[in-house]
């Protein structure tokens, strides 16, 4: 997840493996230039970025490898699958 605000960027990246967690967990967080290498390492990797300044905000405050708060289980839900199907259709 990321703001797109370039000059205070923040970026959020999740993961979700169902037979680890009950939920998603913050598994990278920064900003400015850590931001953007967070940025470059998951477009390495052909992970999926999804732009949303709001999400940014809340997830921010979790720690990293801490699950991600109920009052957000159902965006992040509507991203992953979203996410799922776009990968899907690359296949």
């Amino acid at each position: 997840m990321t703001d797109k605000n370039k000059k205070d960027k923040k970026v959020v990246a999740l993961e979700y493996d169902k037979g680890k967690s009950a939920a998603p967990l913050v598994t990278a967080k920064g900003k400015g230039l850590v931001a953007e290498r967070i940025l470059e390492i998951a477009k390495e990797h052909d992970i999926p970025i999804h732009s949303d300044a709001d999400l940014v905000e809340i997830l921010d405050k979790i720690e990293i490898e801490q699950e991600i708060p109920l009052e957000v289980y159902a965006i992040v839900a509507e991203i992953f699958a979203y996410i799922y199907k776009v990968s899907q259709n690359r296949k």
